[in-house]
């Protein structure tokens, strides 16, 4: 059975920094990291101006480096995917000349590290830097957030001057980061729990206004158990936004601004000008914003089995209706569900593979994993508690 232990920070730090020393010769000042997230409930509402529920995960990105008095940047992963290289140099844009403007190019990774860089608000500076994630990559939890944040904080830890750059500005810059370089757009959630996650919280998240709530997690008797499908289907990424545009079709012909502003009544009146498959999605999408709102007020009281079964009732409209599960993910929900002490489970993430998330009795742990592991061949399991946002430092770290 394949469990993962989640190391310390303070030991990926270290290994981080020992690659440094290994390939520049000098040891870093710097150190940055920011955590991955697992969304509990409130699936693709944060593009509809809906409410989220994610709590930040000990899981974290790590970036640690150096000013190198110099116009270029080098960085270097220590997890690259297979046809990527490890290694990227560039040139830092000069102000006024439009050829050195940064652009999405390959390697993919570099792309989140240029997106933040593009959208920083500050001085740009050469550096030396190396980076390792305990984030599973492509598995739903937001490892590109993670490398967003962290990147944007260890540029800001290059600078002398302190800066007057809020929490909310740095996570609309990652986010927008995200739309230019990598073409993906998402929501605001994922850079925003990795910034202001708090241990032992969960944190819900109004999309439109941005105001949230911080909401104890505290029971040490009930547990969150991810377990990664380690798949990934190839639809992910054009289904993500064929889905969003549907969203913005279905509020306009609602005649709303967005989703956020629909009542299921409001569906059920315009269902026919809808369409049965543009309103199978905003009927989840209206009743994921209404389940995410209960969530939050059934956790507060401590009620788990309300909690549960809303969990439980978000996979199967993410299933029914949105159209973005896969059957290794209801086949790993299903598992879950099957042993007493499990309150609720779902699929998180965008779909079409990566994760499940799993509340569960704390005692409830090993026979839920262990009958997941009768019924699906390849899980991979990570129990965890919610974490801290991103943090930078300078040496001598932790």
């Amino acid at each position: 059975m394949a469990i993962f232990k989640v190391p310390d920070i303070e030991e990926t730090v270290k290994c981080t920094s020992s690659l440094f020393c290994k390939y520049f010769q000098s040891n870093p000042s710097i150190c940055s990291y920011a955590p991955g997230r697992v969304n509990l409930i409130g699936e693709h509402t944060d593009y509809n101006d809906g409410f989220v529920l994610p709590m930040a995960l000990p899981m974290v990105t790590v970036i640690v480096g150096e000013k190198n008095n110099s116009q270029k940047c080098c960085i270097i992963t220590s997890c690259p995917s297979a046809d990527d290289p490890k290694e990227i140099k560039f040139s830092l844009p000069v102000p006024g000349i439009e050829s050195t403007i940064l652009k999405p190019e390959k390697p993919m990774w570099a792309n989140y590290i240029k997106g933040v860089m593009q959208n920083f608000k500050g001085n740009l500076i050469g550096f030396n830097a190396v980076i390792s994630t305990t984030v599973p990559v492509g598995g739903g939890l937001s490892s590109s957030a993670a490398l967003e944040v962290a990147s944007y904080n260890f540029l800001e830890a290059l600078n002398i001057e302190d800066s007057s750059v809020g929490l909310i500005e740095k996570a609309l810059a990652c986010q927008k980061a995200e739309h230019e370089f990598l073409n993906m757009p998402c929501g605001i959630m994922d850079q925003f729990i990795s910034l202001m996650g708090k241990n032992d919280h969960a944190l819900l998240l109004d999309c439109r206004s941005l105001e949230y709530e911080l909401i104890k997690v505290r029971d040490l008797e009930v547990t969150v158990l991810i377990t990664n499908t380690n798949v990934k289907h190839k639809l992910a990424e054009s289904q993500y936004s064929n889905r969003k545009k549907q969203c913005e079709i279905a509020a306009t012909l609602v005649g709303k601004l967005s989703l956020r502003d629909v009542s299921l009544e409001d569906l059920q009146i315009h269902q026919e000008s809808l369409g049965e498959e543009i309103y199978r999605r905003a009927v989840h999408v209206v009743g994921e914003i209404k389940r995410t709102r209960d969530a939050a007020e059934a956790l507060k009281q401590e009620n788990y089995v309300k909690f549960g079964n809303l969990m439980t009732e978000s996979h199967a409209s993410l299933r029914d209706n949105y159209e973005v599960s896969c059957p290794e993910l209801d086949i790993v929900v299903n598992a879950a569900l099957e042993i007493d002490g499990v309150y609720g489970s779902r699929m998180t993430g965008g779909g079409f593979g990566g994760c499940t998330v799993t509340l569960l009795k704390t005692d409830a742990i090993t026979n839920t994993m262990e009958n997941i592991k009768m019924k699906y061949k390849n899980p991979t399991f990570y129990v965890c508690r919610p974490g801290d946002g991103a943090k930078a430092i300078r040496f001598p770290v932790l």
